[in-house]
């Protein structure tokens, strides 16, 4: 099988708390049917929604804190320690909140954080959600999602302004694909090493990527801008890995054509 569309990995990033601070990664093993590892693995339920951790049921992003309409969570820093489970929550450098978040004590500690500081803005007492193996990604199904850097510079001519790559929240970000290539490849496999992934929706893009991820300011009105220009409020694409393998930062990504006989 021949391969064509040649391009590379130019970041790498997971987001273990859904609306929370991206991490960068260098390196990550893709699973069949999984995401990256620990991607959207918690949320912060933004009130009683009736979810069940022990039968998780996808739900709609608007349960959670999100970006979308609570802007000033990009305001904390995060990160995540896969060996302990522990969450550590800064505000202009300095820890504001810490806790295990697969032991009782350390949710009870996030929850109480979160109850304070965005009490304007629950609709209930929040509870930091865990779900096993479950992902709380916008897609009722177990994806990862892909930027192409060319199309986000296509945005900041159309809204006269610096766009942050991340205001997208994407796992992996590509370089050498031209602006919008990625909307044509819907049903394509892409490869990355050992890796394969079949491309199955392109991403409606939300108020959340008006939000800056530096300064927390909702600056930009990025979806209009979108729709008066192409029709569409899209940028981006999700696909799902249908054969496991590593991938890192600088690897060459690929779309696989059919074997001509």
């Amino acid at each position: 099988m021949s391969q064509s569309s040649p391009a590379r990995i130019a970041g790498l990033y997971r987001y273990p708390v859904k609306g929370l601070t991206p991490e960068p990664l260098q390196k990550a093993p893709l699973r069949v049917g999984q995401t990256l590892p620990a991607d959207r693995r918690y949320a912060l339920e933004n009130g009683p929604t009736g979810f069940n951790p022990e039968a998780p049921v996808w739900k709609p992003k608007t349960a959670y804190l999100m970006l979308m309409r609570n802007e000033r969570l990009a305001g904390f820093k995060t990160l995540f320690e896969d060996a302990t489970n522990v969450l550590t929550i800064r505000k202009d450098g300095a820890i504001v909140a810490q806790g295990d978040l697969e032991s009782p004590e350390g949710r009870a500690a996030i929850e109480r954080f979160f109850a304070t500081e965005f009490a304007g803005e629950l609709r209930g007492p929040p509870r930091l959600l865990s779900g096993g193996g479950y992902s709380f990604t916008d897609l009722a199904r177990k994806v990862v999602s892909i930027i192409n850097l060319a199309s986000i510079a296509e945005i900041e001519q159309l809204v006269g302004a610096t766009v942050h790559p991340l205001r997208f929240r994407a796992n992996i970000y590509v370089t050498g694909w031209p602006a919008w290539h990625e909307a044509t490849l819907m049903g394509e496999t892409l490869r990355i090493g050992a890796a394969r992934l079949k491309v199955v929706k392109t991403t409606t893009r939300c108020a959340a990527v008006n939000v800056d991820p530096d300064t927390a300011a909702r600056d930009l009105d990025i979806p209009p801008a979108l729709m008066q220009a192409r029709g569409n409020n899209e940028c981006g694409i999700y696909a799902e890995v249908i054969e496991a393998g590593d991938i890192a930062v600088g690897d060459d990504l690929a779309v696989e054509q059919p074997r001509l006989v």
